[in-house]
């Protein structure tokens, strides 16, 4: 999943980027309302953190002009405001959770993962396509119960192609979803990942429609 956090609070920020990375997510971070506003438009994000007191713009003038603009992506408000009237206010304005600060970053992490699953239609933690499972809390995949040995960028593309079953997806878009700003990606990068993924469940399990992207193949 490739995360959106808009927080100005630099040990909140990094701390949520990098615990959240260790957890599996991508993240982008960024301190000012402005830029937060912007940023949908430039890359796919799966869901945001974003804070309420950011300067440049507040938060639910963020979230209220990305809902008017049809942007329909996931947004977990993260905010020091506990008051019984912001809450409401924010899950009016368009907020799909709400999280007061202080937090536990493992909450932060299962909300997001919920907030992903309800988008999809998932209405079980575990993500199963034929002899596959695969568990995006504890990051693990098994085939015919047995434990896969994957990376992390192979496990981020697996669980990328099984959220978006019937789905063909372009190789720009693996990248984005695959990597942040920050993060170095070489030319045949999603090439590599495919191959190595292959070997490890099966030829069939990726199928590649030409010119296009990649989907999932039929479960074995």
């Amino acid at each position: 999943m490739r995360i959106l956090a808009v927080e100005d609070d630099a040990q909140i920020g990094d701390g949520l980027k990098a615990g959240l990375e260790q957890l599996g997510f991508v993240v982008d971070w960024l301190r000012n309302g402005k830029d937060g506003l912007a940023a949908l438009s430039a890359a796919p994000y799966d869901a945001v953190v974003l804070d309420l007191g950011l300067p440049g713009m507040d938060g639910l003038d963020i979230l209220s002009a990305w809902r008017r603009g049809g942007r329909d992506v996931p947004v977990l408000v993260l905010t020091a405001r506990d008051a019984l009237a912001d809450r409401i206010g924010g899950l009016d304005a368009g907020a799909d959770d709400y999280l007061v600060k202080p937090f536990a970053l493992a909450e932060v992490a299962a909300r997001l993962r919920a907030l992903h699953r309800r988008r999809h239609g998932q209405t079980t933690p575990q993500w199963r396509h034929g002899r596959l499972s695969f568990d995006p809390v504890a990051r693990r995949a098994t085939l015919d119960d047995e434990p896969l040995e994957l990376t992390a960028r192979e496990l981020a593309l697996l669980e990328l192609l099984l959220s978006h079953k019937g789905r063909v997806l372009p190789r720009e878009l693996i990248e984005e979803k695959l990597y942040g700003w920050d993060q170095e990606l070489e030319s045949n990068a999603v090439e590599v990942h495919v191959h190595h993924l292959r070997k490890k469940l099966g030829s069939a399990f990726i199928r590649t429609q030409r010119g296009v992207g990649y989907t999932l193949g039929e479960p074995a």
